[in-house]
């Protein structure tokens, strides 16, 4: 689609430091936290300290896994672009890193986060199903934005933000907690707001990308995902046929008892 590839001649002496620093803080704070497929998938990967991820490695080992790739993407990218690739088996990822002055907060995902936090997950098998039949969801009302704002909703609070509870206590598995300290250890602390994972409460309600989130869902496994795609799409065709799309989606709960 972008026609993009990794570098990896190209990567500075920063880039080697940043990795460095950020991959040893992550790990060893996310032993006993972190989900034990994430562990799984960071070992096939053979990601570590010293090396740069390489994205021909990655390839390798996905398609021996999962059937997924990795491609490449300048950044951001529109949201039919996005899904597309997701619906492809293929997941985007950028190849920049953050500057050492940025080490702790970027509003930009970087290649730390697209690596780290989001590909060792593709390695297993109900997840990514779960990803890629969530992205042909979002495909089918791409041009309706009560749908996609839905559609981010519970992507945010799985993909991104999502918990499970395994025989070894609590676990975080959202990539946007699996690549920050800080929510790494508030989510699991006594403070949060952990809540059983619901369809309907996640839809009904938006989410904010500047602090803390104010709730997580908890699945119990990733089969549990997968499987909750029928109710997902049933709520969606409802929403986007029952709820007025003048609504300010992004400040008013949404009621899906219409």
């Amino acid at each position: 689609m972008y026609n993009l590839k990794q570098d990896y001649d190209k990567y500075t002496e920063e880039d080697f430091l940043v990795w460095k620093l950020l991959y040893q803080r992550q790990k060893v704070l996310l032993q006993n936290m972190a989900s034990k497929e994430f562990f799984n998938g960071l070992d096939e990967m053979n990601f570590s300290d010293d090396k740069i991820a390489d994205f021909n490695y990655v390839n390798e080992v996905l398609a021996k896994t999962t059937g997924w790739q990795i491609e490449v993407v300048p950044g951001l990218i529109p949201d039919k672009d996005f899904f597309e690739l997701l619906a492809d088996k293929k997941f985007p990822s950028s190849t920049w890193l953050r500057k050492l002055e940025t080490l702790d907060y970027l509003e930009e995902p970087d290649m730390f986060h697209d690596c780290f936090a989001h590909m060792p997950l593709l390695t297993e098998q109900f997840f990514v199903d779960y990803l890629q039949a969530l992205s042909k969801i979002a495909l089918k009302y791409i041009d309706d934005a009560l749908a996609i704002e839905l559609i981010g909703r519970i992507y945010w609070f799985t993909v991104e933000f999502g918990l499970i509870k395994e025989k070894e206590g609590m676990r975080i598995y959202g990539a946007g907690i699996l690549s920050s300290s800080g929510e790494s250890i508030f989510c699991l602390s006594d403070k949060a707001n952990r809540q059983r994972f619901d369809v309907k409460e996640i839809l009904e309600k938006h989410y904010y990308k500047d602090h803390f989130q104010d709730r997580y869902y908890v699945i119990h496994s990733y089969k549990e995902l997968f499987d909750a795609i029928p109710e997902i799409e049933n709520m969606i065709a409802k929403a986007v046929t029952k709820i007025p799309h003048e609504k300010n989606i992004y400040a008013t709960p949404l009621d899906f008892n219409l």
